[in-house]
C-alpha cells in the first residue's frame, strides 16, 4: 500500500522504502514507527503510519500521521475517519496531547474529511524539510 500512495500522490519516483526497512522501522528493536491497517472482507484496505512526536508548550507526546490512505475501492465507506479516531484514541488512551499531520493542498477529499473531524489548518507555520545532498551538506558542519 505505501507504493499505492507514492503512486496517488504522484511521487512514485520518491518512493524507495525496501519492505525489510518497514519491518525493521515498525517492528525491529527499536520501533520508530507505528501502523494501523483496516481490512474489508479479509483484503488490507487502508494504513495509518504514525510516530511520536514531543510537544514543549504541553511537555508531553502526540501523535504525528506520517501516511493515511485508503485504498480507491474502498473510500466513501468511513475508513479515513476511523483511522483518524483509532489515533485520537490513542492520544487521549495515553495522555498524549494532540494528533497531526499534513495534507497536500489538492487533496480536496482528504481536506474536507479533515475540517470535517474538527482539524485545524495551521496556515502560521510553513513546512520544512532537508534531505539528500543538502542533508549531508549540511551535517558536515557540524
Amino acid at each position: 500500500m505505501i507504493r499505492e500512495l507514492a503512486e496517488f500522490e504522484r511521487a512514485e519516483h520518491e518512493c524507495t522504502v525496501t519492505e525489510t526497512q518497514i519491518a525493521t522501522a515498525l517492528f525491529g528493536d527499536d520501533p520508530v514507527g507505528f501502523c494501523h491497517i483496516a481490512e474489508v472482507d479479509g483484503e488490507a484496505a487502508a494504513i495509518a503510519l504514525w510516530f511520536r512526536n514531543f510537544s514543549t508548550w504541553d511537555g508531553v507526546a502526540g501523535v504525528h500521521l506520517e501516511d493515511l490512505f485508503v485504498r480507491d475501492r474502498f473510500r466513501r465507506r468511513g475508513l479515513a475517519r476511523k483511522m483518524l479516531a483509532t489515533l485520537a484514541r490513542e492520544c487521549v488512551d495515553n495522555g498524549y496531547s494532540r494528533l497531526s499531520w499534513a495534507v497536500l493542498d489538492w487533496n480536496v477529499n482528504a481536506i474536507a474529511l479533515y475540517d470535517a473531524v474538527g482539524g485545524k489548518q495551521m496556515s502560521q507555520w510553513i513546512t520544512y524539510r532537508v534531505s539528500g545532498p543538502e542533508l549531508s551538506a549540511l551535517a558536515d558542519e557540524s
